[in-house]
């Protein structure tokens, strides 16, 4: 399942962060990809605070992986610096676990991730609006047609 939608602010990304959160379960799967500031971490900011997650969110950049402690977990990961090094950073144990999982730059472990899982990647259009193309397997599907909406 595939569906593109155009995010106009921050405050749209903010209700569709919303839409997003309120599909969640233990294992889900966002991937993320899109240009430096296209706004992964703003929608993975978003989509903690649908949590209940009240520490400040920030991108794991240079750590890799920052974990959230909520109700549901929240494995936040940056592996832009892992391009061909794969899992090596065992990372699987999150990828694969009960938390939720957001993996920005995922297509640098792609190889190592499960068929299943939400995509969404962000294209800039201008200062403040985006394309979100997303994309559903498996399980997914359903979701995509949900947050879409």
């Amino acid at each position: 399942m595939y569906k593109e939608i155009i995010i106009n602010n921050i405050d749209e990304m903010n209700v569709f962060a919303k839409k997003v959160g309120k599909t969640l379960f233990p294992g889900y799967l966002l991937c993320l990809e899109g240009d430096l500031g296209a706004g992964k971490t703003t929608l993975t900011k978003f989509l903690g605070a649908s949590m209940g997650i009240t520490d400040m969110i920030n991108s794991p950049t240079f750590t890799i992986m920052k974990i959230y402690e909520g109700e549901i977990d929240l494995n936040h990961m940056d592996v832009y610096r892992l391009n061909g090094i794969g899992m090596d950073y065992d990372l699987e144990e999150y990828v694969y676990g009960d938390g939720v999982c957001v993996i920005e730059w995922y297509k640098h472990i792609i190889e190592s991730l499960p068929e299943e899982k939400l995509i969404i990647e962000i294209e800039i259009i201008d200062e403040f609006k985006r394309l979100l193309k997303i994309e559903g397997s498996g399980k997914y599907e359903e979701i995509v047609e949900k947050i879409s909406n």
